[in-house]
């Protein structure tokens, strides 16, 4: 075997590689999404953003390995913390509001809606331009959106307050996004960034569940590590996912979550989207994947994709312009 050969194989193991990271991620979101349904009946969903948080905490010991917490938690933006957090908290708990009140891939499907929010709010937090087409394909989004919901339905099958209650954590999770680019030009680090938020929000549920606490059963119990564990490992299969493969190869293969909360919903719960939802959905992925394409393109310019840079340390900024293809829990 050539030289040529042996790198062209390795890139591809190593492309390969990425694709699972990202599927497993995504199959790993969905499962801490059905615990949470799973216990959401009985355990206040404050209660368990709590343990979420809690729980997750150690999958962040590995980013502080050589830069200290002291030096991790110094920031010179404290406002702009100020309302990542408060925005990425309202987002989280409409996130598992909405698992508790509605079927799964709905829940799911709304999330992909944020890159169409987050290109609306970039225009005036951001100062972008909305081009023609950044406006058709925000409106197809939209469409996709009330499609979903159907708020002229008069049949009752679907909670009309808990889907709007997800919208405003989508566009919560929007602003949370839009707050995340702002410091990362102003040359804000990704591990102050995260360390806030998963302190903050750990905190703030903490003191938010002692007025509506409740004892969980064992099987709770068991539930509320797994919340926490399988989210923080998913987090670390996407930031290795993304690490080894092209941002742009890897994001369409995050919609799989669909996939996986469609048959989760259907096996335990006999949740089966109908024809109107399942255009929904559908046009919420396309519209989210048309708009999350069209925010990558200028970055990527009219040459042919080059091979994925090593994931920033740490210590660096984050990306000048991070485009998620999708929300997740946290």
């Amino acid at each position: 075997m050539d030289a040529d050969t042996a790198a062209a194989s390795a890139a591809l193991r190593l492309k390969q590689r990425a694709i699972l990271c990202v599927l497993a991620s995504s199959a790993s979101f969905a499962l801490a999404a059905a615990l949470v349904k799973a216990i959401a009946p009985a355990i206040p969903t404050i209660e368990i953003m709590m343990f979420r948080g809690l729980f997750a905490l150690p999958a962040l010991l590995p980013m502080l390995r050589g830069h200290g917490l002291r030096a991790s938690l110094r920031t010179r933006n404290p406002g702009a913390h100020a309302l990542r957090i408060g925005a990425g908290f309202a987002g989280m708990f409409a996130t598992f509001y909405g698992y508790a009140h509605l079927p799964m891939a709905m829940v799911t499907a709304l999330g992909f809606a944020m890159p169409i929010f987050l290109a609306i709010l970039s225009v005036p937090m951001l100062g972008e331009r909305l081009t023609a087409g950044r406006a058709a394909s925000v409106a197809a989004g939209l469409v996709g959106v009330l499609v979903v919901l159907r708020p002229w339905r008069t049949d009752g099958t679907l909670e009309l307050g808990p889907a709007l209650v997800v919208v405003v954590g989508v566009m919560a999770w929007a602003l949370a996004m839009v707050s995340i680019r702002r410091m990362g030009q102003a040359g804000e680090r990704n591990i102050t960034i995260v360390l806030w938020f998963s302190i903050a929000t750990s905190v703030f549920s903490a003191v938010l569940s002692v007025p509506v606490w409740v004892m969980p059963s064992a099987f709770e119990w068991a539930a509320l590590v797994g919340i926490g564990l399988i989210s923080g490992a998913a987090q670390l299969l996407m930031t290795e996912g993304y690490r080894s493969g092209e941002a742009t190869m890897l994001a369409p293969f995050e919609y799989g979550a669909i996939i996986y909360t469609v048959a989760l919903g259907w096996a335990i719960w006999n949740e089966v989207p109908g024809p109107w939802e399942t255009l929904g959905i559908v046009s919420l992925i396309v519209s989210g994947l048309i708009t999350w394409w069209r925010e990558r393109r200028p970055a990527l310019g009219p040459l042919p994709p080059k091979p994925a840079a090593p994931w920033p340390p740490a210590s660096a900024a984050p990306p000048p312009s991070p485009r998620a293809p999708a929300q997740r829990l946290g």
